[in-house]
């Protein structure tokens, strides 16, 4: 169970270095994600043919992954966008949002009744991203290219949920990549359109941290949350991932001192983002206190 945390945790943290090393890649969002995406995909098909644990979907569940992986490529255009156009604490403490979206959504999505706490955790959220966007009103493209990012991160995990109880977690997670990277390979053309790029090839010094955006942050932590998976509960795992901003945002001041050229208004925001999670997560742990918590059977 020990082993399992810790696994999750550096899973977790890797994920929140993803917005460092988007605003350390000087190619434009959407080379960024097509780079990313196809040194992911080609890791990925490796990996788990040389493990022999590639499986074979039907058409329809096929089509499905497909779509779902075009909705990540999207999350992750504007995610990076909202890097580019502000800074990744702005980026990440947009992406906090997902969880209001997931309120209103996934009682449409699943037939549930709606969880008016967690409606009034995710407004609380949203009061913190207004803050940031009044009192920084230079960040507001980025702010608004975040938001978007959330919607679509909620998007793509409530579609998720649909597929993987018939697959495993690793082949869902291998044809959404891939049906997204034939995707975004067809609409790339057309974006560079828009927004051109220099030179198409990313150079040395980009190549390398492609590498590790793709080795260590999606391949490696991929890997290392779906060990983590086995031993621990999907209660403990939705705790650890509201984690995810904080460590972004802890790495951002300390990579960037991006805290440097931040005004009050991020802060207060901020505060009330952290209020929003903090709740949630004792939220989470009273209601892990009625439910059978620990190692999962």
């Amino acid at each position: 169970m020990k082993r399992a945390l810790i696994q999750l945790h550096i899973a977790v943290f890797l994920w929140g270095f993803t917005a460092v090393l988007g605003r350390l890649i000087t190619l434009n969002e959407g080379l960024l994600v097509w780079w990313r995406m196809a040194l992911t995909v080609v890791s990925l098909w490796a990996l788990l043919l040389y493990q022999r644990r590639v499986e074979r979907f039907g058409l329809v569940p096929l089509f499905r992954a497909f779509g779902v992986g075009c909705l990540v490529v999207l999350h992750w255009v504007f995610f990076y966008g909202s890097i580019k156009y502000a800074n990744a604490s702005i980026a990440l403490v947009c992406l906090s949002s997902s969880g209001l979206f997931t309120s209103l959504l996934e009682p449409l999505f699943f037939r549930r009744r709606v969880s008016f706490q967690e409606i009034a955790l995710g407004l609380l959220c949203m009061s913190g991203i207004y803050c940031i966007f009044q009192f920084d009103p230079h960040f507001k493209t980025g702010i608004i290219l975040g938001v978007i990012a959330a919607l679509l991160s909620c998007l793509f995990t409530l579609a998720n949920k649909r597929l993987v109880t018939d697959h495993t977690s690793d082949n869902v997670t291998l044809y959404e990549l891939t049906g997204g990277f034939l995707f975004w390979s067809l609409a790339l053309p057309v974006y560079l359109h828009f927004f051109p790029e220099p030179s198409f090839f990313p150079g040395w010094a980009n190549f390398g941290w492609l590498l590790l955006l793709s080795w260590l942050c999606t391949v490696l932590a991929f890997t290392l949350s779906l060990h983590a998976l086995r031993k621990i509960t999907p209660f403990t795992l939705t705790l650890t991932y509201n984690l995810e901003p904080v460590y972004g945002i802890i790495l951002a001041f300390l990579v960037y001192h991006e805290n440097r050229y931040l005004g009050g208004g991020f802060y207060i925001g901020f505060g009330l983002i952290i209020l929003s999670v903090t709740l949630q997560m004792l939220r989470l742990l009273r209601a892990g206190r009625r439910t059978p918590a620990g190692i999962a059977s």
